[in-house]
């Protein structure tokens, strides 16, 4: 493969990986707002101070291993694929300049082509995060020998992969295609306009980082709060070791019926703030190793 064609995927992988640890802690929060059921712990302040009791490893960056080892692999696909999808829709154009319908489509693309390897990452994660035991009052949500608990992603892994098969890894792939393609098509979209409008006005320095940290941050913050309830849809049937859901469409029905309409935006603050500074790290370093890449 010529050395620009994998440029983008070099530079996925490096962004990708920088933004994963800048967002992990945030992310498990989310995940345990999303994931709770009732009001065992109210409000995102309170569940952080939660997890925060839990230690580091326990706590916060539970379950960071795993995506921590993939992740790479997974913003490399995205980037690598939507870079090299927009050079293939762009060839035939005298401009240099992308149209935004062609930004979206790699995008959607890019989303499409990282699914292989996201989802059971993702549902491991999920399910390890998930398992965090709120401290109210010395109750516990996992009963022993009803909802298996598990010390790290290798033994999650085995369990499904035991229990389910192959397959089980697998579960909420398709909820996890309907937040994912159109999602990446939003959020390279976002990004593209909003980093060559604020270069347009002079919002940058000589090497594009004010603009590409705003514009990062703009679209990751915008592309979660439009997939909120999809979100909380899939993390709650992942999550669900029991088998309580039947689909993540039951899961729907059932959350709205005992949670109301809310129960579809939680966790939604914090995963906006948390995209800001993820997405601006994961654009600025992604750009800039692409601009030294291409300069070779």
């Amino acid at each position: 493969m010529p050395s620009h064609l994998i440029n983008d995927y070099i530079a996925g992988a490096i962004g990708g990986s920088a933004g994963l640890l800048v967002g992990h802690p945030f992310d498990t929060t989310k995940v345990k707002l999303q994931t709770q059921h009732g009001s065992q712990l109210k409000g995102t302040v309170a569940m952080a101070s939660n997890i925060f009791k839990q230690g580091l490893t326990a706590g916060f960056f539970r379950g960071l291993s795993w995506p921590l080892m993939s992740y790479g692999v997974v913003n490399s696909v995205l980037f690598g694929v939507y870079g090299n999808t927009l050079k293939f829709l762009d060839k035939d154009k005298d401009t240099k300049k992308s149209s935004y319908l062609n930004i979206y489509l790699a995008g959607c693309v890019g989303g499409a082509a990282q699914l292989i390897p996201v989802i059971p990452t993702d549902y491991v994660k999920v399910v390890l995060q998930s398992q965090i035991v709120p401290d109210t009052h010395g109750t516990k949500v996992h009963t022993p020998g009803k909802d298996p608990y598990f010390k790290g992603p290798i033994q999650c892994a085995k369990h499904v992969y035991r229990t389910k098969g192959l397959s089980g890894l697998y579960k909420g792939g398709g909820a996890m295609f309907w937040r994912e393609v159109p999602s990446y098509g939003l959020f390279l979209l976002v990004y593209e306009s909003f980093s060559e409008g604020l270069k347009s006005k002079g919002w940058t320095d000589s090497k594009g980082f004010i603009a590409d940290f705003i514009a990062g941050g703009c679209a990751g913050s915008i592309t979660w709060f439009s997939i909120m309830p999809i979100d909380v849809v899939k993390s709650r049937y992942q999550a669900d070791l029991l088998g309580q859901y039947n689909g993540p469409l039951d899961c729907a029905v059932k959350s709205y019926k005992a949670e109301g309409l809310r129960v579809f935006y939680r966790g939604c603050a914090v995963t906006c703030v948390r995209a800001f500074p993820v997405n601006a790290v994961t654009f600025v370093v992604y750009s800039q190793i692409l601009q030294y890449l291409d300069s070779r």
